[in-house]
């Protein structure tokens, strides 16, 4: 069982112009105008209203306090500007910084990613885009085991569940499914099972039992030899909504539950599928360039998952190794993405990515957004999709590699240049 984890928020303490922060605003003009003005009326006094600086070179001290006051003052009015042209209230957009999570606008979240030196809090995708026209499509991968005379969603080994790597009783995930499922009339979802079961038509009544058989896609249906599935509208108008796999064969013929290897292809798990220019089957799989199977599992996450390192993974590496998998698969883009801690990026992440798949898969474009309901394959809408830096992904004819820009969050003080220039002439007097 592939357990996701939330990432944590990281809160600093949020900075508001207000009429409270005016206050030193004010207490600083203050000082200025006292030393300015103060400065005008001995100049005068001594009956010296020339050029100012005939007058600075005879009250050098004055001077120099005069211009410690004002430098203090443009230097604490450029801080001031910053701050108040900073994004909150949910305008703030992917990388943009944040301070709380109410900065960031829909679909976005405040975090940061320390892997890759990024410390300070950013708006990161928490969401894909799923236009109204498309589907949504949901996946999960469970294991179930014997346990406790019932069947548990645990992540164990030796094919044995123990007190300690027990999760939960398997029907308590799979009614939330089916209530799921009651409430989305038109969405889709793809249980794949490491199937430990051994109880006879074990998995059989526990899908009777979480009321989960009426939406169940016969196996009958299932193209056995790589041909085309049928399209979402279809599956949905037969109420065929569910996909149900398992990793024990005799099951297809015993309980009617699709064996995964004869329609799935899937890459290796854990290092060997992270590992950089390289996407290898797994095992149980047929090859990748298989015509034998037409759907696409990809695994991303390394043996031992470390939560603080997703953001770091889930950056432009991953994007890389989808495109080294199109390839290895012989041009054929992942159906389904399998990661940790999914919504740890550097910005975009898995849902970036996500979109980039949908768009290719569904309508030949970079990314789904792009699509065009009812327009020809390859017809996309000409939309700028954000990137970090240049597209790094060479691998096969895929282009949808997907990354961030960091001029969401480039911020140009053109404040603080003006700062210099007037403050260049006064400057002089601090020395």
């Amino acid at each position: 069982m592939i357990k996701n984890a939330l990432f944590s928020f990281k809160y600093r303490v949020s900075i508001r112009p207000s009429f409270l922060y005016l206050n030193p605003l004010f207490l600083f003009l203050l000082l200025f105008l006292f030393f300015f003005f103060g400065f005008i009326e001995l100049c005068i006094s001594e009956g010296k209203i020339q050029i100012m600086l005939a007058c600075f070179t005879d009250h050098p001290g004055l001077c120099r306090a005069t211009a410690i006051g004002y430098f203090l003052f443009l230097l604490f009015f450029s801080f001031f500007i910053t701050i108040s042209t900073s994004c909150s209230n949910g305008n703030c957009q992917v990388l943009d910084s944040c301070s709380q999570p109410t900065d960031c606008g829909a679909g976005l979240y405040c975090g940061n990613c320390p892997s890759l030196g990024k410390t300070q809090p950013f708006c990161i995708r928490g969401v894909a885009t799923i236009p109204t026209s498309v589907n949504g499509v949901r996946g999960l991968m469970l294991d179930m085991y014997d346990f406790e005379g019932d069947i548990w969603l645990c992540h164990s080994f030796q094919g044995q569940c123990f007190n300690f790597t027990a999760f939960q009783p398997a029907i308590n995930t799979l009614r939330e499914v089916e209530a799921f499922l009651s409430q989305n009339p038109s969405e889709i979802v793809t249980i794949i099972i490491e199937d430990y079961v051994h109880t006879p038509k074990g998995l059989t009544k526990l899908f009777t039992n979480a009321g989960l058989d009426k939406y169940s896609f016969p196996v009958s249906k299932m193209p056995k030899k790589g041909e085309d599935w049928p399209i979402v509208n279809e599956m949905v108008q037969a109420n065929h909504r569910l996909l149900v796999f398992t990793s024990v064969a005799s099951k297809e013929a015993e309980e009617g539950i699709a064996y995964q290897w004869k329609y799935i292809l899937e890459n290796g798990a854990g290092d060997p599928g992270i590992k950089p220019g390289s996407c290898p089957n797994r095992k149980e799989s047929r090859p990748l360039n298989s015509k034998g199977a037409s759907l696409f599992l990809m695994n991303y996450f390394p043996t031992y998952p470390v939560e603080a390192d997703a953001c770091k993974e889930h950056s432009a590496p991953l994007a890389d190794m989808i495109g080294t998998c199109y390839k290895a698969a012989g041009n054929m883009m992942p159906n389904f993405l399998a990661v940790n801690f999914y919504m740890r990026s550097d910005g975009g992440g898995v849902f970036f990515d996500l979109d980039s798949m949908n768009g290719q898969r569904l309508c030949g474009c970079t990314t789904i957004a792009a699509c065009q309901a009812g327009a020809p394959f390859g017809s996309c809408k000409n939309i700028s999709v954000p990137t970090t830096s240049p597209v790094t992904n060479t691998a096969g004819s895929f282009s949808g590699s997907v990354q961030f820009s960091a001029s969401a969050s480039t911020v140009y003080y053109p404040n603080h240049l003006a700062i210099g220039l007037f403050s260049f002439p006064w400057m002089m007097f601090l020395l």
